[in-house]
């Protein structure tokens, strides 16, 4: 449950891709639910502290495969699934790459992931609006990345609850694009100071919507300071050898079990 949004996680289902066996396992814990309406900063707390101890589980049994996991959080529609895509294809022959999707509802993304050629599970979280640590432990356990793999993690489309839920993440991606308001680190400034890097996608649009790449880039930074701003088009290919940069330096260092936010410097940020 999570008690900010009060959406719940007992529902989420977790489908290998290309597979239609759903893998639902059971869950211990317990759901309180007397006074709720008197305990909600408490309930907030616990859940929060719970979801950290199994983040951080998450964290030490990749980096013990020296595996990278990248959350990407995005607003539905920004075009995370279509830059991994394109990651997929251009970068799947240097090292393996695993991608954990999650949606509400359908097996959509995750069959595009496959399709491009790349493993992937779905999580179907129903009513939840983002992932958990616990829902991403579960669907490690059916992926099994190999050791040295890019693991992508893509959220649910929305820009609120993930900021809160670390998911053992080596570093979050923040996806937005030009046809989103470049006031949207204003309106969702916890999960941009939350971030390592900012995707700004769609870049092959400038010309034809009313978005200011500067001004993006200045309210992000006035949330976190130093922060990667990455302007690119997955469908083009514009500016994208600059994510693969930013990635493959990540992914080049021995993975320590740590949380890692502005560790590349190397992008075509707007000064």
């Amino acid at each position: 449950m999570c008690a900010t949004c009060g959406c719940g996680a007992d529902e989420a289902v977790i489908t290998l891709a290309g597979h239609h066996h759903p893998h639902d396992h059971p869950h211990d814990h317990d759901h309180p639910h007397d006074h709720v309406h008197t305990e909600t900063i408490t309930l907030e707390q616990k859940v929060l502290a719970k979801n950290d101890l199994v983040a951080e589980e998450n964290r030490r049994r990749l980096a013990d495969r020296d595996i990278l996991a990248l959350n990407m959080t995005s607003s539905p529609g920004a075009g995370k699934t279509t830059l991994l895509e394109r990651t997929i294809r251009d970068l799947g022959g240097q090292r393996p790459i695993a991608v954990i999707e999650g949606d509400q509802e359908t097996l959509l993304d995750a069959n595009r992931i496959r399709d491009a050629g790349a493993r992937a599970v779905q999580i179907n979280t129903g009513a939840g609006c983002h992932l958990d640590a616990d829902m991403v432990r579960r669907a490690l356990d059916t992926l099994d990345p190999e050791p040295g793999s890019l693991l992508f993690i893509e959220n649910v489309g929305n820009l609120v609850c993930p900021a809160m839920f670390d998911l053992g993440e080596n570093s979050k991606v923040v996806v937005i694009s030009v046809t989103e308001g470049a006031d949207k680190p204003l309106k969702y400034p916890h999960m941009f100071a939350a971030a390592g890097l900012v995707v700004v996608n769609k870049t092959d649009l400038l010309p034809y919507v009313d978005f200011d790449l500067e001004a993006c880039a200045g309210y992000a930074r006035s949330l976190n300071p130093g922060v990667n701003i990455l302007p690119l088009s997955a469908t083009t290919g514009a500016g994208v050898a600059d994510w693969y940069a930013w990635v493959g330096l990540l992914a080049n260092r021995p993975q320590t079990g740590q949380m890692s936010l502005h560790s590349v410097d190397k992008t075509n940020s707007p000064e």
